[in-house]
């Protein structure tokens, strides 16, 4: 394949407080891979992946940030109004929700879960979701540790600004978060085709 390799590039930002996982999020999408005792990010780091996104025949190159400063009134202040935002709820593999069994008269009772190093959550799913909605952010629970719904939160991200591309949304020589690939038509193909047989010089 010969000239552009993508579609659009498409820049993240992982933000958030300190010590929820950015750098392990970042990390787990682009290398899958697993920090398991990273050190405190002190700047910023960064990363890229491409993703494909088969339904929209589309290959977009995801660069990310990590970022901690105050992140949602910092990110909507200095960035696109028409930006996207996901909240991902990071290390879900700490707590999961509490099992239910059915006993023999088929009454629901709590089943034990197993030791380790399971906590109790800070925010709940139901909170999470609702601020979320009413933020106008989307929303994915995510372990950067078992890699649980990682690229997916990114895959849904991308698939919410590839739809506003299309609705015209951003404009491609405006928003600094999406560029469109200069690639010819014949650059970029997500079907295999055979490839073209030619002649000596």
């Amino acid at each position: 394949m010969s000239g552009v390799a993508w579609h659009y590039v498409i820049k993240f930002i992982i933000t958030g407080d300190a010590a929820v996982g950015k750098s392990s999020l970042l990390v787990r999408l682009t290398d899958q891979r697993f920090l398991a005792n990273p050190d405190p990010t002190l700047g910023v780091e960064f990363g890229s992946k491409l993703i494909t996104i088969p339904e929209e025949n589309k290959v977009v190159k995801l660069q990310c940030f990590t970022n901690a400063r105050t992140w949602l009134q910092d990110v909507r202040e200095h960035a696109d109004p028409h930006l996207t935002c996901i909240l991902v709820g990071n290390k879900v593999d700490l707590c999961p929700p509490p099992a239910t069994a059915f006993s023999s008269d088929s009454q629901p009772q709590q089943t034990q879960q197993p030791p380790g190093q399971l906590r109790q959550r800070q925010v709940t799913t139901a909170e999470a979701e609702l601020w979320a909605k009413e933020e106008g952010l989307l929303f994915v629970e995510a372990s950067a540790k078992s890699g649980e719904n990682v690229e997916d939160a990114f895959e849904v991200a991308t698939r919410d600004i590839l739809g506003k591309i299309q609705r015209g949304v951003f404009d491609d020589d405006r928003s600094p978060g999406v560029k469109l690939s200069k690639a010819r038509a014949t650059d970029l193909t997500l079907e295999s085709e055979p490839a073209p047989k030619g002649g000596c010089c």
